[in-house]
């Protein structure tokens, strides 16, 4: 099993702590956010990782060269991380997608028993880890769901569709590695390809017949880091990161 992590962008909403470095190297507990995913992914069973970088990516090649776990680990430069969001960063790492793999984005903190559940569930092509909680904001990655089956993902989800929350983890099967790549291709083709998150393809496979599942991670610990509020609730959930 691979992973692709998506860790190009800056995390601007977490200046000043990223003026010097991108948020997957900011530090808690001794440890880097990248390397806590590392240590999780190793830790259940993850062959290889390729980080896509973008900004300061030297900084994020040392801590890559770093590296001491068992699992082979390298990066993957996106030069128009400036310009582009993470459906490029995607099509950037295609070739990578040629197997079973999990695509997180590097801003996603979790348990090691959360991985450890989604990489032993087996729920189809693509699957993505949903959460559930009793109300959701204008900023969570909602979906819309027909029992564990994907309808719809996006931030702009009406409250009276919206099922759960996306974390930001993804698994594929060989089948819908291939699937995932053929759709990167069409929207890459398009006027708004560049400016896509990569979930807008997940949104479009969902409302075919491809029969994209989710996973529910519910009673795992997670958390994300975009703002200054979430980088305080991280260090203050760092044992249970870290348990």
């Amino acid at each position: 099993m691979k992973a692709i992590i998506l860790s190009a962008g800056r995390g601007s909403r977490l200046l000043p702590l990223t003026e010097s470095k991108p948020k997957c190297l900011l530090e808690f507990s001794g440890r880097t956010v990248l390397r806590h995913q590392l240590d999780m992914l190793d830790k259940a069973g993850v062959d290889e990782a390729v980080i896509i970088t973008g900004f300061m990516p030297q900084l994020v090649e040392a801590e890559v060269a770093a590296w001491d776990g068992g699992m082979k680990v390298s990066t993957l430069f996106n030069p128009f991380f400036q310009v582009a969001d993470n459906l490029a960063s995607c099509w950037m790492a295609r070739h990578e997608m040629n197997g079973d793999f999990i695509l997180l984005n590097g801003d996603t903190l979790f348990e090691f028993a959360l991985v450890d559940h989604v990489m032993k569930a087996s729920p189809g092509p693509i699957s993505v880890t949903v959460d559930h909680k009793d109300a959701y904001d204008e900023d969570d990655m909602k979906v819309t769901l027909d029992g564990d089956r994907l309808r719809a993902i996006g931030k702009t989800l009406k409250a009276d569709v919206t099922n759960g929350e996306s974390i930001g983890m993804l698994k594929f099967s060989a089948e819908g590695a291939g699937l995932f790549r053929e759709k990167l291709e069409q929207m890459m083709r398009t006027q708004d390809g560049v400016s896509a998150w990569f979930l807008k393809a997940i949104d479009a496979l969902a409302k075919t017949d491809t029969g994209v599942q989710t996973c529910s991670i519910d009673g795992f610990f997670w958390c994300e880091l975009d703002t200054q509020e979430d980088w305080a609730d991280m260090n203050a959930a760092s044992e249970k990161l870290l348990g």
